[in-house]
């Protein structure tokens, strides 16, 4: 996701990084990016938000379109994850001091005022470098297409996973003939699941973990499992909130019994433990690189469809063109063919976890090959997402207010009907409230495909 905190370029410096960009056939070249390139006549500043893992890949991309495209210079910089990578980027561009290329997280593009602090993309540029809306899922790509114009292009989606050990799943007799977890479809079975992986695990460790204190990814897996139950938000026209407390309320109460039945120590490092054999944990496909570094034998499946309907949390970093008042000519060009040229490239990518946008990406034998990657590429068709709002996307206003909310009922000091209603509440509150972008709210925003 790239969390702040790590300096991606020491990062690629290491041999772990190295052996990423090396492994899928990206050259570790050099950044080169604070200096204009010899024989360059064009030059890209590129914002983005990756650092970490993520960092490591996405610079061993760049430097492979170095090399390939000695005529653009693309000058890099890495801010802040979060709202401060938002803030700065809606400054410049606010200012007319936006770089030619961003990116930014899907969910938040609704709220970015397309049009005023973003500049839609040109469909046949992108298609003169190989990206057309064929190429991908078409409920991604029209995410990113507010008021019939495209202006978010995405890069990939990233999920939330159900991360499991095939040692103790293999002792529980919960792996198929294939070597995968064995496919539950219910509550009833999921619970039964948990039950027999306890009675075979390390003591001392909890059985699952589920982030239980943390907002963001209790409000993550809430999207997931109200999606599954069909649950909705607010009309097509963003006047009405259809928020149904009755589905909250039977995911909350899902959520619940994961600690009141005792497969949750509430506070434990998820990745730690499952790292030292707890059988399962929820987390981001970011935590793939992490846990095939640890050697362990695990596999990764998109988060259980329990309430009968597969539908995992989904994100999407996307390239976006931050406003510029004389945008054109040959800078926003290179704009474009870099961007398509990270679209169309993106295996590296999916080494850390990601699932590529792209989708004849999916398609190709080395790809395929990945693992465990290939276990939960079809997530790719059933999404979960945020409703298309301004206040929605990863580190958003809708987070921030429903997320410790469903943090209080897991966590058992609210109860999950009680929730439920002052969920409903916020939703109701926020629908009204207006984008300190623009002045509009949700139902004024053009946020119509």
């Amino acid at each position: 996701m790239g969390r702040p905190g790590l300096n991606r370029r020491q990062l690629l410096g290491t041999a772990g990084g190295l052996a990423v960009a090396g492994s899928l056939g990206f050259a570790a070249l050099g950044t080169g990016a604070d200096a204009l390139a010899s024989g360059a006549d064009t030059r890209v500043r590129y914002w983005n938000l990756f650092s970490g893992g993520d960092g490591a890949n996405m610079i061993a991309m760049l430097d492979a379109f170095r090399e390939e495209h000695p005529g653009i210079d693309v000058k890099d910089s890495t801010l802040q994850w979060g709202n401060p990578f938002y803030t700065k980027l809606a400054m410049a561009a606010a200012g007319n001091r936006a770089p030619e290329l961003g990116v930014m997280h899907m969910g938040r593009v609704a709220g970015f005022s397309p049009g005023r602090l973003l500049d839609p993309w040109d469909p046949d540029l992108l298609a003169r470098y190989g990206v057309r809306k064929a190429d991908y899922n078409p409920a991604l790509w029209n995410r990113g297409v507010i008021d019939g114009k495209l202006y978010a292009l995405p890069l990939d989606i990233h999920v939330q996973l159900c991360f499991y050990r095939k040692d103790v799943l293999k002792k529980a007799g919960l792996l198929g003939d294939d070597g995968l977890m064995i496919p539950v479809t219910s509550t009833d079975e999921w619970f039964d699941v948990l039950k027999k992986a306890k009675a075979v695990q390390k003591k001392g460790l909890q059985t699952i973990g589920l982030w239980t204190n943390d907002q963001n990814f209790q409000w993550w897996f809430f999207v997931a499992f109200y999606t599954q139950l069909g649950g909705k938000w607010f009309n097509a026209d963003n006047t009405e909130v259809l928020f149904d407390t009755d589905k909250a309320t039977q995911v909350l109460e899902f959520f619940r019994k994961h600690v009141t039945d005792g497969y949750v120590i509430p506070g434990a490092p998820t990745g730690e433990q499952f790292i030292n054999g707890a059988p399962f944990t929820w987390e981001g496909n970011w935590s793939v690189p992490v846990f095939s570094g640890a050697k362990l034998d695990y596999g990764a499946t998109p988060l259980p469809p329990v309430f009968g309907r597969q539908a995992t949390h989904a994100e999407s970093h996307s390239f976006v063109l931050p406003h510029q008042s004389g945008r054109g000519g040959a800078t926003n060009e290179a704009a474009h063919e870099l961007a398509a040229y990270i679209v169309t490239h993106a295996l590296q990518w999916a080494a850390g976890g990601h699932i590529p946008a792209y989708t004849p990406t999916l398609a190709t034998a080395a790809y395929k090959k990945l693992t465990p990657q290939n276990e939960y590429a079809s997530a790719m068709y059933h999404q979960a997402t945020e409703p298309k709002v301004w206040f929605a996307g990863s580190t958003g206003v809708l987070a921030q207010d429903l997320g410790p909310v469903v943090v209080s009922s897991t966590m058992g000091s609210a109860k999950p009907p009680a929730v439920a209603q002052t969920m409903r509440k916020h939703l109701v509150k926020l629908l009204a409230s207006k984008n300190p972008m623009d002045g509009r709210t949700a139902a004024q925003g053009g946020t119509a495909t």
